[in-house]
């Protein structure tokens, strides 16, 4: 039977109390409460009235408490459904793209991520831009990170390389990007965005943003989160082209900050730089590394 086909638990009906995979820590019932070996009296409770039951280190009440056991559910298996098409097995190629990337990027060394737009046309002054940031983070003894693809993101792989220093490509399945850009020297590809978005900050010292669209400000909001709430420290975030974002920063004072939903020290996690020599010059400070002039 099917999870789908256990009816909910009602007050007139509980079903038993045990534990079919305890936590670790946990006290193993006995034969004379009930279990594993004797069974436990129908409508035991948690002791607030609603039938309980203990799933490995998950807890299940009410309706949830009815459906089958681990092992019905690897036993008895619907074999119509293909097991890859499972939780259980998204977790196992979640879990594989995590160790890829860790195993890939563990000795790649001081690296900063860049972000920016993969339309920015390579006529753009913003791309001219992107390859002097590449060039200039190898020169400062950085390994330069991307996304992998077009636009901004090719410019500073192409100043990374030709620079000689490590070009990093971090690529993502969408319908609208064509693998990663030749100047890719090391390229991981993800099917899963927060997969990808661990590496980006995990094995980076700091983030310079060129001019981009939602893919940008999701990669943008997410470190200024991380840096507002401690989860990384001395994470420096440079945004490249005042004109481009000085219209964000005016909303954010004069509406977040009017409306009390950020603070004025959070303004100062971001710092806006017209040039690549001022934002390379930002970040390697903030890393201790030396700035060629």
């Amino acid at each position: 039977m099917s999870p789908s086909q256990h009816p909910a638990a009602s007050d007139d009906a509980r079903p038993p109390v045990y534990d079919d995979g305890a936590a670790t820590g946990s006290p193993q019932p006995s034969a004379e409460d009930g279990g594993p070996f004797g069974a436990r009296p129908p409508g035991t409770s948690n002791g607030a009235g609603r039938a309980t039951r203990r799933k490995g280190s998950v807890e299940l009440r009410r309706g949830q408490a009815t459906v089958p056991q681990s092992d019905n559910m690897l036993l008895d298996a619907d074999d119509t459904k293909g097991f890859t098409r499972t939780d259980p097995w998204r977790v196992l190629r979640i879990q594989s793209e995590f160790v890829e990337g860790f195993g890939t990027l563990a000795d790649l060394g001081p690296a900063i991520s860049v972000f920016g737009s993969a339309r920015t046309a390579r006529s753009s002054s913003y791309y001219a831009i992107g390859e002097e940031v590449g060039r200039r983070l190898v020169q400062s003894g950085f390994a330069v990170i991307t996304g992998g693809g077009p636009g901004a993101m090719e410019a500073a792989n192409k100043g990374a390389c030709e620079a000689g220093g490590t070009s990093v490509g971090l690529g993502i399945e969408l319908p609208f990007e064509q693998g990663m850009n030749e100047w890719v020297d090391l390229g991981i590809n993800f099917r899963y965005f927060f997969a990808r978005k661990t590496m980006f900050v995990k094995y980076a010292s700091g983030f310079v943003v060129l001019p981009g669209g939602f893919g940008t400000l999701d990669e943008l909001f997410e470190a200024m989160t991380l840096v507002q709430t401690g989860k990384v420290t001395s994470f420096p975030i440079v945004l490249i082209g005042v004109d481009y974002w000085r219209p964000l920063m005016d909303w954010i004072k004069g509406t977040l900050l009017a409306e009390g939903t950020v603070s004025e020290k959070d303004l100062s996690l971001l710092q806006l730089v017209d040039t690549a020599e001022e934002a390379v010059q930002i970040v390697a400070a903030s890393a201790g590394h030396d700035h060629p002039s």
